[in-house]
Protein backbone atom coordinates (compact mmCIF):
# COMPACT_ATOMS: atom_id res chain seq x y z
CA UNK A 1 0.00 0.00 0.00
CA UNK A 2 1.28 3.46 -0.90
CA UNK A 3 0.52 6.64 1.05
CA UNK A 4 1.09 10.16 -0.23
CA UNK A 5 0.93 13.00 2.28
CA UNK A 6 1.90 16.63 2.34
CA UNK A 7 4.87 17.63 4.51
CA UNK A 8 6.95 20.77 4.92
CA UNK A 9 8.76 21.36 1.69
CA UNK A 10 6.88 18.88 -0.50
CA UNK A 11 5.15 15.50 -0.63
CA UNK A 12 6.18 12.35 1.19
CA UNK A 13 5.58 8.97 -0.40
CA UNK A 14 5.46 5.92 1.90
CA UNK A 15 5.27 2.35 0.64
CA UNK A 16 4.63 -0.70 2.82
CA UNK A 17 4.16 -4.03 1.11
CA UNK A 18 5.16 -7.63 1.75
CA UNK A 19 7.17 -6.58 4.79
CA UNK A 20 9.19 -4.00 2.87
CA UNK A 21 8.97 -0.32 3.81
CA UNK A 22 10.24 2.59 1.75
CA UNK A 23 9.73 6.36 2.05
CA UNK A 24 10.99 9.43 0.27
CA UNK A 25 10.12 13.13 0.01
CA UNK A 26 9.59 14.93 -3.32
CA UNK A 27 8.82 18.56 -4.24
CA UNK A 28 5.79 17.57 -6.37
CA UNK A 29 2.90 15.22 -5.68
CA UNK A 30 2.99 13.65 -9.15
CA UNK A 31 6.65 12.73 -8.72
CA UNK A 32 5.92 11.18 -5.33
CA UNK A 33 3.06 9.13 -6.80
CA UNK A 34 5.21 7.90 -9.69
CA UNK A 35 7.99 6.86 -7.31
CA UNK A 36 5.56 5.02 -5.02
CA UNK A 37 4.04 3.20 -8.00
CA UNK A 38 7.47 2.10 -9.20
CA UNK A 39 8.47 0.95 -5.71
CA UNK A 40 5.36 -1.19 -5.41
CA UNK A 41 6.08 -2.79 -8.77
CA UNK A 42 9.68 -3.48 -7.76
CA UNK A 43 8.60 -5.10 -4.50
CA UNK A 44 6.05 -7.33 -6.23
CA UNK A 45 8.57 -8.35 -8.92
CA UNK A 46 11.22 -9.13 -6.29
CA UNK A 47 13.63 -6.37 -7.28
CA UNK A 48 13.30 -4.68 -3.87
CA UNK A 49 13.32 -6.44 -0.52
CA UNK A 50 15.56 -9.25 -1.65
CA UNK A 51 18.66 -7.70 -0.11
CA UNK A 52 19.34 -6.59 3.49
CA UNK A 53 19.23 -2.89 4.30
CA UNK A 54 23.00 -2.60 4.62
CA UNK A 55 24.66 0.68 3.70
CA UNK A 56 27.94 1.18 1.90
CA UNK A 57 29.46 2.15 5.26
CA UNK A 58 28.31 -1.19 6.69
CA UNK A 59 29.98 -2.95 3.77
CA UNK A 60 33.20 -0.97 4.28
CA UNK A 61 33.34 -1.91 7.97
CA UNK A 62 32.87 -5.61 7.25
CA UNK A 63 35.27 -5.58 4.30
CA UNK A 64 37.99 -4.04 6.47
CA UNK A 65 37.51 -6.68 9.16
CA UNK A 66 37.27 -9.72 6.90
CA UNK A 67 39.27 -8.84 3.78
CA UNK A 68 41.57 -5.83 4.21
CA UNK A 69 42.85 -7.08 7.56
CA UNK A 70 44.59 -9.97 5.78
CA UNK A 71 46.31 -7.81 3.15
CA UNK A 72 49.71 -6.15 3.34
CA UNK A 73 48.08 -3.00 1.97
CA UNK A 74 45.47 -2.80 4.73
CA UNK A 75 46.67 0.64 5.87
CA UNK A 76 46.36 2.03 2.34
CA UNK A 77 42.85 0.61 1.97
CA UNK A 78 41.83 1.95 5.37
CA UNK A 79 42.93 5.47 4.41
CA UNK A 80 40.95 5.27 1.16
CA UNK A 81 37.83 4.10 3.00
CA UNK A 82 38.11 6.83 5.66
CA UNK A 83 38.47 9.49 2.96
CA UNK A 84 35.44 8.12 1.11
CA UNK A 85 33.27 8.22 4.24
CA UNK A 86 34.52 11.71 5.11
CA UNK A 87 34.09 13.28 1.68
CA UNK A 88 31.01 11.40 0.40
CA UNK A 89 28.75 10.73 3.41
CA UNK A 90 25.56 10.66 1.31
CA UNK A 91 26.91 7.87 -0.90
CA UNK A 92 28.24 5.89 2.06
CA UNK A 93 24.92 6.23 3.87
CA UNK A 94 22.97 4.77 0.98
CA UNK A 95 21.72 1.17 0.95
CA UNK A 96 24.31 -0.87 -0.95
CA UNK A 97 21.72 -2.67 -3.09
CA UNK A 98 20.19 0.66 -4.10
CA UNK A 99 23.40 2.28 -5.35
CA UNK A 100 23.18 2.48 -9.11
CA UNK A 101 25.65 3.34 -11.86
CA UNK A 102 24.62 7.05 -12.01
CA UNK A 103 25.55 7.37 -8.32
CA UNK A 104 29.01 6.03 -9.11
CA UNK A 105 29.32 8.23 -12.19
CA UNK A 106 28.74 11.30 -10.02
CA UNK A 107 31.37 10.08 -7.53
CA UNK A 108 33.88 9.30 -10.29
CA UNK A 109 33.49 12.70 -11.95
CA UNK A 110 33.83 14.49 -8.61
CA UNK A 111 37.02 12.57 -7.81
CA UNK A 112 38.52 13.28 -11.24
CA UNK A 113 38.34 16.99 -10.43
CA UNK A 114 40.58 16.44 -7.39
CA UNK A 115 43.04 13.67 -8.25
CA UNK A 116 44.55 11.99 -11.31
CA UNK A 117 42.68 9.37 -13.27
CA UNK A 118 45.19 6.76 -12.13
CA UNK A 119 44.29 7.45 -8.49
CA UNK A 120 40.58 7.19 -9.28
CA UNK A 121 41.17 3.91 -11.14
CA UNK A 122 42.91 2.43 -8.08
CA UNK A 123 40.01 3.50 -5.87
CA UNK A 124 37.55 1.97 -8.34
CA UNK A 125 39.46 -1.31 -8.31
CA UNK A 126 39.21 -1.40 -4.51
CA UNK A 127 35.48 -0.62 -4.46
CA UNK A 128 34.71 -3.07 -7.26
CA UNK A 129 36.25 -5.83 -5.21
CA UNK A 130 34.19 -4.75 -2.20
CA UNK A 131 31.03 -5.05 -4.32
CA UNK A 132 32.10 -8.46 -5.62
CA UNK A 133 32.60 -9.79 -2.10
CA UNK A 134 29.35 -8.22 -0.87
CA UNK A 135 27.42 -9.78 -3.75
CA UNK A 136 28.94 -13.25 -3.96
CA UNK A 137 29.85 -13.98 -0.34
CA UNK A 138 27.53 -11.86 1.79
CA UNK A 139 24.50 -11.63 -0.55
CA UNK A 140 24.05 -7.97 0.33
CA UNK A 141 23.37 -6.84 -3.25
CA UNK A 142 22.75 -8.04 -6.77
CA UNK A 143 24.69 -7.35 -9.94
CA UNK A 144 27.51 -4.85 -9.55
CA UNK A 145 26.71 -1.31 -10.77
CA UNK A 146 30.38 -0.95 -11.76
CA UNK A 147 29.92 -3.08 -14.89
CA UNK A 148 28.38 -0.22 -16.87
CA UNK A 149 30.76 2.46 -15.57
CA UNK A 150 33.31 3.93 -17.96
CA UNK A 151 36.73 3.50 -16.38
CA UNK A 152 39.10 6.49 -16.26
CA UNK A 153 42.14 4.28 -16.94
CA UNK A 154 45.66 4.56 -15.60
CA UNK A 155 47.98 7.54 -15.84
CA UNK A 156 50.45 7.57 -18.71
CA UNK A 157 53.66 5.75 -17.83
CA UNK A 158 56.39 8.00 -16.44
CA UNK A 159 59.39 8.63 -18.66
CA UNK A 160 61.58 10.34 -16.06
CA UNK A 161 65.22 9.19 -15.97
CA UNK A 162 67.57 9.85 -13.07
CA UNK A 163 70.90 11.50 -13.88
CA UNK A 164 73.85 10.46 -11.75
CA UNK A 165 74.64 14.14 -11.17
CA UNK A 166 71.25 14.40 -9.45
CA UNK A 167 71.93 11.24 -7.45
CA UNK A 168 75.14 12.79 -6.13
CA UNK A 169 73.34 16.00 -5.13
CA UNK A 170 70.72 14.07 -3.16
CA UNK A 171 73.03 11.65 -1.35
CA UNK A 172 75.50 14.41 -0.50
CA UNK A 173 72.68 16.51 0.96
CA UNK A 174 71.72 13.47 3.05
CA UNK A 175 75.30 13.15 4.31
CA UNK A 176 76.00 9.75 2.79
CA UNK A 177 79.59 8.50 2.79
CA UNK A 178 80.50 5.81 0.27
CA UNK A 179 81.40 2.46 1.78
CA UNK A 180 80.53 3.45 5.35
CA UNK A 181 77.65 2.11 7.37
CA UNK A 182 75.00 4.82 7.87
CA UNK A 183 74.82 6.32 11.34
CA UNK A 184 71.92 8.76 10.85
CA UNK A 185 68.42 8.42 9.46
CA UNK A 186 69.33 10.76 6.61
CA UNK A 187 72.25 8.54 5.66
CA UNK A 188 69.98 5.48 5.76
CA UNK A 189 67.69 7.17 3.23
CA UNK A 190 70.63 7.80 0.91
CA UNK A 191 71.83 4.22 1.36
CA UNK A 192 68.36 2.85 0.53
CA UNK A 193 68.23 5.07 -2.57
CA UNK A 194 71.61 3.79 -3.75
CA UNK A 195 70.54 0.17 -3.16
CA UNK A 196 67.39 0.79 -5.21
CA UNK A 197 69.46 2.20 -8.08
CA UNK A 198 71.76 -0.84 -8.05
CA UNK A 199 69.21 -3.62 -7.46
CA UNK A 200 65.87 -2.41 -8.92
CA UNK A 201 64.13 -3.36 -5.68
CA UNK A 202 61.10 -1.43 -4.47
CA UNK A 203 61.32 0.80 -1.40
CA UNK A 204 59.12 -1.59 0.59
CA UNK A 205 61.31 -4.55 -0.35
CA UNK A 206 64.44 -2.70 0.70
CA UNK A 207 62.88 -1.70 4.02
CA UNK A 208 61.91 -5.34 4.57
CA UNK A 209 65.47 -6.64 4.14
CA UNK A 210 66.96 -8.65 6.97
CA UNK A 211 70.50 -9.88 7.34
CA UNK A 212 69.26 -13.48 7.20
CA UNK A 213 67.85 -12.81 3.71
CA UNK A 214 71.20 -11.68 2.29
CA UNK A 215 73.67 -14.16 0.81
CA UNK A 216 76.72 -12.24 -0.35
CA UNK A 217 78.56 -15.41 -1.43
CA UNK A 218 75.97 -16.24 -4.09
CA UNK A 219 74.95 -12.58 -4.50
CA UNK A 220 71.23 -13.14 -4.01
CA UNK A 221 68.59 -11.69 -1.69
CA UNK A 222 65.48 -13.64 -0.70
CA UNK A 223 62.42 -11.44 -0.28
CA UNK A 224 59.75 -13.13 1.81
CA UNK A 225 57.66 -9.96 1.77
CA UNK A 226 57.05 -8.06 -1.44
CA UNK A 227 54.24 -6.59 -3.55
CA UNK A 228 53.13 -9.82 -5.24
CA UNK A 229 53.99 -12.31 -2.49
CA UNK A 230 50.38 -13.58 -2.33
CA UNK A 231 50.59 -14.76 -5.93
CA UNK A 232 54.20 -15.88 -6.36
CA UNK A 233 55.54 -16.47 -2.86
CA UNK A 234 59.07 -15.49 -1.88
CA UNK A 235 61.15 -13.76 -4.57
CA UNK A 236 64.87 -14.30 -5.02
CA UNK A 237 66.70 -11.28 -6.42
CA UNK A 238 70.11 -11.72 -8.10
CA UNK A 239 72.47 -8.85 -7.35
CA UNK A 240 75.06 -7.10 -9.44
CA UNK A 241 78.50 -6.82 -7.87
CA UNK A 242 77.91 -3.17 -7.04
CA UNK A 243 74.53 -4.00 -5.56
CA UNK A 244 76.04 -6.74 -3.40
CA UNK A 245 78.79 -4.38 -2.25
CA UNK A 246 76.23 -1.79 -1.19
CA UNK A 247 74.08 -4.27 0.71
CA UNK A 248 77.22 -5.80 2.21
CA UNK A 249 77.65 -2.70 4.33
CA UNK A 250 75.04 -4.27 6.62
CA UNK A 251 77.46 -6.36 8.63
CA UNK A 252 76.26 -9.06 10.99
CA UNK A 253 74.45 -12.38 10.81
CA UNK A 254 71.02 -11.47 12.15
CA UNK A 255 68.77 -8.65 13.28
CA UNK A 256 67.18 -5.62 11.63
CA UNK A 257 69.09 -3.46 9.18
CA UNK A 258 67.09 -0.26 9.33
CA UNK A 259 66.15 2.14 12.09
CA UNK A 260 63.73 4.06 9.85
CA UNK A 261 60.28 3.04 8.63
CA UNK A 262 58.89 3.20 5.09
CA UNK A 263 56.89 6.35 5.88
CA UNK A 264 60.01 8.10 7.20
CA UNK A 265 61.97 7.01 4.14
CA UNK A 266 59.44 8.65 1.85
CA UNK A 267 59.23 11.83 3.93
CA UNK A 268 62.98 12.32 4.26
CA UNK A 269 63.63 11.53 0.60
CA UNK A 270 61.08 14.11 -0.48
CA UNK A 271 62.70 16.66 1.82
CA UNK A 272 66.15 16.01 0.33
CA UNK A 273 64.81 15.98 -3.21
CA UNK A 274 62.96 19.27 -2.79
CA UNK A 275 65.93 20.90 -1.07
CA UNK A 276 68.05 19.99 -4.10
CA UNK A 277 65.40 21.48 -6.43
CA UNK A 278 64.69 18.05 -7.94
CA UNK A 279 60.98 17.87 -7.24
CA UNK A 280 60.34 16.02 -10.49
CA UNK A 281 62.04 12.87 -9.13
CA UNK A 282 60.28 10.08 -7.24
CA UNK A 283 62.01 7.43 -5.15
CA UNK A 284 60.31 4.77 -7.29
CA UNK A 285 62.01 6.19 -10.39
CA UNK A 286 65.12 4.44 -9.10
CA UNK A 287 63.56 1.07 -9.94
CA UNK A 288 62.91 2.11 -13.53
CA UNK A 289 66.39 3.60 -13.84
CA UNK A 290 68.00 0.41 -12.57
CA UNK A 291 65.97 -1.80 -14.93
CA UNK A 292 66.67 0.48 -17.89
CA UNK A 293 70.43 0.19 -17.26
CA UNK A 294 70.24 -3.57 -16.64
CA UNK A 295 68.38 -4.03 -19.93
CA UNK A 296 71.65 -3.21 -21.72
CA UNK A 297 73.35 -6.17 -20.04
CA UNK A 298 70.77 -8.98 -19.85
CA UNK A 299 67.96 -10.41 -21.97
CA UNK A 300 64.32 -9.60 -21.26
CA UNK A 301 63.57 -12.90 -19.48
CA UNK A 302 66.51 -12.39 -17.13
CA UNK A 303 65.41 -8.79 -16.57
CA UNK A 304 61.91 -10.01 -15.63
CA UNK A 305 63.45 -12.49 -13.19
CA UNK A 306 65.41 -9.66 -11.56
CA UNK A 307 62.41 -7.33 -11.36
CA UNK A 308 59.84 -9.96 -10.42
CA UNK A 309 57.50 -9.02 -13.29
CA UNK A 310 55.19 -11.70 -14.65
CA UNK A 311 53.74 -9.37 -17.27
CA UNK A 312 56.44 -8.38 -19.74
CA UNK A 313 54.20 -5.63 -21.14
CA UNK A 314 54.30 -3.80 -17.83
CA UNK A 315 58.07 -4.18 -17.73
CA UNK A 316 58.32 -2.65 -21.21
CA UNK A 317 55.66 0.06 -20.88
CA UNK A 318 56.31 1.29 -17.33
CA UNK A 319 59.90 0.50 -16.40
CA UNK A 320 62.04 0.46 -19.54
CA UNK A 321 62.65 4.17 -20.10
CA UNK A 322 65.38 4.42 -22.70
CA UNK A 323 64.29 6.73 -25.51
CA UNK A 324 64.44 5.78 -29.22
CA UNK A 325 67.18 8.40 -29.64
CA UNK A 326 69.27 6.80 -26.87
CA UNK A 327 68.78 3.36 -28.38
CA UNK A 328 69.72 4.65 -31.85
CA UNK A 329 72.94 6.11 -30.44
CA UNK A 330 73.98 2.66 -29.18
CA UNK A 331 73.29 0.61 -32.32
Amino acid sequence: MAYIRRVDGGWRAEVAREGVRRSKTFPHKATAQAWAFQQENDIVSGKVGKWPAKTLSDAIDRYEREVSAHKRGKDFESKKFRALERDYPALCGKILAEIKTPDLVAWRDARLKKVTKGSVQREINLLRNLWTVASKEWHWCGDSPWAALRMPGDNPARTQRIRWQDVKRIVRWLGYKTGQKPTTKYQEVAWAFMIALRTAMRAGEIMGLTREAINLQTRVVTLSTHKTVEGVGARVVPLTRRGAALIGIAQGKSGPIWTIKSASLDTLFRKARDSCLLGHLHFHDSRAEALTLLARRVDVMTLARISGHRDLRQLLDAYYRETPEQIAARI
